[in-house]
Formats: structure tokens, sequence, C-alpha cells
């Protein structure tokens, strides 16, 4: 059994395993840490809490520091990212080792009958798992400031763009109730400047009939809209549209939470509109772009995105596999005697999950063997459309992997070349 004095190679580039003077586990929460520490070649344990407070977590670091004399310190954290992490990060003898939170409840399952959770249980159970299965753990190594910043950008971006789109449908299913028409008079595109300003302008079907034709115009013609197909099918909504109802209650209500949501839509694409620009500077400028920069189909949006999952650190990740499946593009496969089941895994980063798949799909215009790929699998075996597109994410990551671990930009020309002459079907199949 290994005890608490045994030390792993934790830096494999080190010429000597790296020993710890002492072992720390902390339960990470909102306001407050729970923490136990475990000196090295002890058994006693010392526990306490810390609030998270820049003016008591750096004054409790340095006692720490003072008292093993800057001898490197391991901590194991329920979290890999948040406040306690980033103040952590910037002391250089503390060596981080994030712990998923799924991994503490499952050891709090398998060892303690009771179920029962509490912070000080909780780091009992860090503390066993950093100091008997460290072997199974690896340590925090941050990635460049340059990556960190994308990594962080790109996230922040997809919430503001996930919320803009909680605000759409919210607007949608409020017109549905008293003004329909205004989603066929602007053609669904509720984050337009056109949406914004027509719902300011006319907030219900008796506004919008009462406009005169060549205000109309006007109108479109001021948003770039001179189609006469459009314009001809705009005037007649205006004068042929029957209201949905007539309930003041309804309407009035309507228009007020309609044009809240038109407001909150336009208010933020100014702020998405921000966060491309920046992450467009900061992507440009990255070292490593080359690799990411001409993915077929990759684009503005998931170019950063792939540069920021996979990072400089060729050690993070070990092979593609790993990669397949920490991403949860990878299936889990469950046996139990003669059965077999097949499901799509769950635990997993569900933004990386998103990349991923979202890159698959769109490298479809753009990429002939990918086209083939999905063609084959949808119409000769009959495959579901996103069943196929995750199996096409699955050998997009062998192929990104290689690119990435070998510093090589992908080539298009030379990977169909590959495949035409290993005479697989994906370099030649094409739909029916």
């Amino acid at each position: 059994m290994k005890t608490t004095n045994d030390h792993t190679n934790d830096h494999p580039d080190d010429p000597k395993p790296l020993e710890y003077a002492a072992f720390l586990a902390i339960d990470w929460a909102d306001q407050k840490h729970a923490w136990s520490l475990q000196v090295a070649g002890q058994t006693k344990k010392e526990t306490g809490t810390l609030e998270q407070k820049p003016e008591i977590i750096g004054p409790w670091v340095a006692k720490l520091r003072e008292r093993f004399g800057g001898r490197p310190i391991a901590v194991a954290v329920e979290q890999s990212r948040g406040a306690l992490i980033h103040a952590l990060l910037t002391y250089d003898f503390l060596v981080l080792y994030p712990l998923h939170p799924t991994m503490v409840a499952k050891f709090r399952e398998a060892f303690k009958s009771s179920g029962a959770k509490s912070d000080p249980l909780d780091t009992d159970q860090i503390l066993e798992i950093l100091t008997k299965h460290r072997d199974l753990l690896k340590p925090l190594n941050p990635d460049t400031e340059e990556t960190r910043l994308l990594a962080r950008l790109v996230e922040d971006r997809r919430k503001a763009v996930n919320q803009r789109t909680a605000f759409v449908q919210a607007l949608i299913a409020s017109l549905k109730e008293y003004f329909p028409q205004a989603l066929e008079a602007l053609s669904g595109n509720l984050t337009s400047h056109l949406a914004g300003d027509f719902l300011d302008r006319w907030p219900t079907l008796e506004d919008f009939q009462q406009a005169k034709p060549c205000t109309l115009k006007k109108f479109y013609y001021g948003h770039n809209l001179r189609s006469p197909k459009l314009i001809q099918e705009v005037l007649h909504l205006a004068t042929t549209a029957q209201a949905l109802t007539t309930d003041p209650a309804i309407v009035q209500s309507g228009r007020h939470l309609s044009q809240l949501y038109a407001q909150l839509i336009q208010t933020l694409n100014p702020l998405i509109a921000d966060y491309d620009r920046h992450i467009k500077e900061v992507f440009e400028a990255h070292t490593e772009a080359y690799l990411f920069s001409h993915l077929p189909g990759a684009g503005p949006a998931l170019g950063p995105r792939l540069l920021a999952f996979f990072g400089t650190d060729r050690t993070r990740y070990e092979s593609a596999e790993s990669v397949q499946s920490f991403t949860g593009i990878a299936p889990v496969t469950k046996s139990s005697g003669k059965t077999k089941v097949v499901y799509k895994r769950q635990a997993c980063p569900k933004f990386d999950r998103q990349t991923f798949h979202e890159f698959a799909r769109l490298s479809l215009p753009k990429c002939q063997w990918a086209r083939n790929y999905v063609a084959y699998y949808t119409e000769v075996k009959d495959k579901k459309y996103h069943t196929v597109i995750r199996a096409l994410a699955f050998k997009w990551i062998r192929i990104l992997f290689r690119c990435w671990k070998e510093k090589t930009p992908y080539d298009e020309a030379q990977y169909m070349a590959s495949l035409k002459k290993q005479g697989s079907i994906f370099a030649t199949f094409h739909r029916a």
C-alpha cells in the first residue's frame, strides 16, 4: 500500500521525483472553504476553514510557506477553475491537483456506507485520494497567458450567445401570443437591427396596420432591404392580417414584454460583436493559430475554440483516445454477460463536446471526405444524422490530435490522397 511519504514523479521532465513537505485538501465553497492538512510521513491531520478573501488567503499561504520552508506542498481542490484556484496558482510552491466533483462523490459512495455529505468528511476523502492515489491524478499546469485568455473569452462569448438565444426564444413565444405576423414581417430574424427597430416602432398589429405603405417601404429601405418581393409581402401582410386576439390584457402585456426582450437582444448584439473582435485579435496573435486557422469549416468562432481546448502543453493529453473520452465524443460501453450496451457519455465538459460536434457538422461544406463519410452512413447504413456527426467528430479528433501533437497544419489534399491510397470508401463515395 502506498503511504503518504511515497513520492511519484509528478513532472515527467524533472530529473527526480518531486518530494512534498505536506498534503493539503480543500473542499471548495462559495464563501468559506474547509481544509485538511497532513505533513509528509505523519498520520495526524490538521483541519480548519478558509474564507474566500484575498486579505485572508494571502497571509494563510504565507504561513504555510514559512512553516515548510518553501518546500512543495501538494494541494487537492474539488474543482478546476474558480477564484480559489486563481489565487493559489500565484504561489510557486503549491502544486495543485484539481479533482472533478464526481470523483469525490463516487469515492464517498464506494467507501462510506451512509453516503452523507459534509465538508469535513469531504476534505478527509479528498486528502485520502491525494495521499494514496496521487499516481492517478495530474497536477494542474496552467497554459500560457494568451491561451488562458482565449479559453475564457470563447466560453464567455458562448454564454452571451446562449443568453441571447434564450431571449430570442422568449420573444418568439411572446409574439405568438398576440402578434404572430411580426415573425413573418421580420422573416424570423429577431437578432437583427430591423427586428429591434420594427418592434420599437410597431409593437402591435394595430400599430403595424396604421403605418402608411410609403412609411413601411422607407423603413425597409433604411435597413438595406430592397427586394420588391419582400416589400410587397410586407405591404400585403399589413393590409390583410387578422388579429389573433383583441383582448387588451393580452395585447398590452405582450407589447411590453416583447419590447423588453427585443431591447435585451439589441443590448447583447454589440457586446457579442466586441467579444468577436477581441477573440480575433488574441487568436491571430497566438503562436499556434496556424494549426487551427485554416481547418475546413472552423471559421472565426470554432478555430479559437479548438485552439483554446488543445492549448500549447503537449503533455496535457496522452492520446487521441483520452481526448475522445474527456470531451464525451467517445461513447460509453457497458458489458454484462451476453449484454452489451453503448450509450452517449454524459459526464463530460459540455462546452468542449459541443465544440467538436459543431466543428464536425460545419466541416461538411468544406471537406469532401467528411461529406462522403456522412452520406455513406446516413444513406447506406441508415444511421441517424447526429449519431453520424458524433462519429465524424470522433474521427476528426484523431486527425486534430496528430496535427497538434506534431505541430503540423491539416492538409485536406494530402489527407484525401492518403484515403485514396488506402482504398477508403470515404475518398470516393458520393450521394445517390
